[in-house]
């Protein structure tokens, strides 16, 4: 009797540890590994997969029944996720996960019986389908099917160390786990049971750390030159500038002759200091947030 679909009545015993019980999950493992190419040296979920620490709890050792001949291509095409047909189990997690619990509705079942897979809308690539790359279907998947594309090769997760932050791109203050290996994140997910996202992120929260590498990044102010280029500067002679001038403006027109637009990009603490610059220091209310429009 399947316990998903057998109600409760009185009386009932439900035995969960017997030689039957552990006799039957290790059959269920076994298909599962048969299902599927389920390399773990060369997977990417090696050492966080739940097929592989059932399959090391029933004590499995070897695959009894024969694999299929063919397996849905990869698709690897966009650039945030892996999609490997080949070791996904169909256990509906992900599709859960996109319909459930972020809602967008973009993944569900397809076909039927040994053709069985999931699809997007139309059957097509992420990049083709409604899918906005939250990555929550990576987050859930319990196996080597979904995995973050540019983590590849980056680190086994016994080799990453997790380090809790405030997720940089707005004010929500989502909490997420960069995983680091040797000062560089490997990958980014969310925190489980944390407020307010709950172990969701957004699509700039997971995959959009490419900044941090950038060669193009700042990383000294620069101040603009009678002709016209840039030179280098130290914060004190920078911040010293901005300060200069913004007096001589308040000074020449008045305090209503400034004003500022705080990004959405900053934390709501960043936000609430600025504008409490410009009304407390300033003295005038010309202050906005570009994410009210």
């Amino acid at each position: 009797m399947a316990s998903c679909s057998t109600p409760v009545t009185p009386g009932i015993v439900v035995l969960t540890d017997t030689e039957r019980v552990r006799r039957t999950r290790k059959l269920i493992v076994e298909l599962l590994l048969s299902s599927g190419h389920h390399n773990c040296i060369v997977c990417e979920a090696n050492g966080n997969c739940r097929l592989q620490d059932l399959a090391y709890a029933c004590g499995i050792t070897e695959i009894k029944f024969s694999r299929p001949d063919k397996f849905y291509p990869t698709e690897d095409a966009n650039p945030f996720i892996v999609r490997d047909f080949s070791r996904c189990i169909l256990c509906g997690r992900c599709v859960q996960a996109c319909n459930e619990v972020v809602v967008n509705r973009a993944i569900s079942y397809g076909y039927r019986g040994s053709a069985s897979k999931i699809v997007t809308g139309g059957d097509g690539s992420y990049t083709d389908s409604e899918c906005v790359f939250c990555g929550q279907c990576v987050e859930v998947c319990p196996v080597g099917a979904l995995t973050e594309k540019k983590a590849k090769g980056m680190g086994r997760p016994w080799e990453t160390q997790k380090i809790r932050t405030t997720c940089p791109y707005c004010g929500v203050g989502c909490q997420q786990l960069l995983h680091v290996k040797n000062g560089r994140i490997a990958k980014v997910t969310a925190v489980e049971g944390a407020e307010p996202n709950q172990g969701r992120l957004c699509v700039k929260g997971r995959f959009g750390y490419d900044f941090l590498y950038s060669e193009e990044r700042l990383k000294t102010p620069l101040i603009r030159r009678e002709d016209g280029e840039f030179r280098e500067a130290s914060w004190d002679e920078a911040l010293d500038l901005v300060v200069a001038k913004f007096k001589g403006i308040i000074e020449k027109h008045g305090p209503d002759a400034v004003a500022g637009v705080s990004c959405a990009r900053s934390t709501n603490e960043d936000s609430y200091q600025m504008q409490k610059l410009f009304r407390s220091v300033f003295k005038t209310n010309n202050i906005d947030h570009c994410a009210r429009t």
